[in-house]
């Protein structure tokens, strides 16, 4: 399979109160359809390592590939332009308009990326929430459903531009056992099925240890890298 993310020597300092280092020499290479899973201590630099490639953070030293394109020194516009069409974000936290209706809200990155008439867009966003199985609440208020569909609603908007790559930031961290694993299996539905790649920090060591490969993480390196077979395949 093609390497889709690559960074080389990647260091990264924090400033304040005093300089400090911390990423340090980070060399990692993703591939297509790879579920990759970042864990490691609170403060090892796993967040921080996940803001650097999916490039909003810039502030770093070394290079980042993503899908061929080389996209260290590119501007804040192309970057922006670059994250809304090949990356999707979930995060602990949903982040919905909670006065928008769930399929608004699944619609805005795509109406923001112009390359889709609006009833194409539509049509997207309701394919993206059957997926997800949150279908019959697309006329709702976001506000109005609970914490774990609108975590799949979150799914749903950052699969809508079909990006290349998903990340996530502690996409379990905020649910119960059931919806975390209702999310987990949609991850993994999305890199068998469609070929997308899904990088996600997590502090679930079960939602890890379930993933494609586990890249642990210790004061601002990469110490080990290690692949999990697939259940299917055991």
């Amino acid at each position: 399979m093609q390497t889709i993310l690559k960074t080389e020597h990647v260091n990264k300092y924090f400033y304040e109160p005093q300089k400090f280092q911390v990423l340090k020499d980070i060399n990692l290479e993703v591939r297509q359809g790879e579920f990759l899973s970042l864990v490691g201590k609170s403060g090892c630099g796993k967040s921080t390592l996940l803001y650097v490639i999916s490039t909003m953070d810039t502030d770093y030293e070394g290079t980042l590939e993503i899908n061929g394109m080389q996209l260290t020194g590119k501007t804040q516009n192309e970057l922006a332009r670059f994250r809304n069409e090949h990356i999707g974000f979930v995060f602990q936290f949903h982040f919905l308009l909670p006065e928008f209706s769930v399929l608004q809200n699944v619609m805005i990155p795509a109406l923001k990326l112009g390359k889709y008439t609006e009833k194409e867009i539509e049509a997207r966003a309701m394919e993206k929430l059957k997926l997800l199985g949150v279908e019959e609440h697309a006329t709702k208020r976001a506000s109005k459903l609970s914490g774990g569909q609108q975590q799949r609603v979150a799914i749903a908007r950052a699969l809508i531009n079909d990006p290349a790559i998903i990340m996530g930031d502690e996409p379990t961290g905020n649910l119960d056992s059931y919806n975390s694993q209702v999310v987990f299996d949609m991850f993994r539905q999305i890199t068998s099925e469609f070929g997308q790649t899904i990088i996600t920090v997590t502090h679930d060591e079960e939602f890890a240890a379930n993933s494609d490969r586990v890249v642990e993480m210790s004061d601002g390196m990469i110490i080990g890298s290690k692949a999990n077979l697939r259940p299917e395949k055991q």
